[in-house]
């Protein structure tokens, strides 16, 4: 068993930076590939980016160039680095812990882009 929190949302400026945290309980951080999810509203969830257990990692275009996602096994966390943001990037954020047979996800982390 799995557990994920999330942290560093907020209210960020157009162009302004936020780093995504998301701390896992449990065993075996080691073995999950980790990734990100945000759903804005009345959207349906769309899958951000991803890191294997190996260390690579992808991400959708549309925040290419813009986010990074990276890992700490030793303090089993994942974060989610997310520089000039536009207001299409307001939504709640979602870890996620994936292996072969199962997935775990955090209750999400609201990030808001406005001025």
């Amino acid at each position: 068993q799995v557990q994920l929190v999330e942290s560093g949302g907020g209210l960020v400026q157009p162009g302004g930076s936020l780093r995504l945290s998301c701390a896992a309980s449990g065993s075996s951080f080691s073995t999950y590939a980790m990734g990100w999810y945000r759903q804005a509203p009345g959207k349906q969830r769309e899958w951000v980016a991803s890191m294997t257990t190996s260390g690579r990692t992808n991400y959708a275009d549309s925040v290419k160039g813009r986010f990074t996602i990276s890992r700490d096994n030793a303090k089993n966390t994942v974060y989610l680095q997310m520089n000039s943001l536009k207001p299409e990037d307001t939504a709640v954020y979602y870890c996620y812990a994936r292996s072969a047979l199962t997935s775990y996800w955090g209750q999400g982390t609201q990030v808001t882009v406005s001025s």
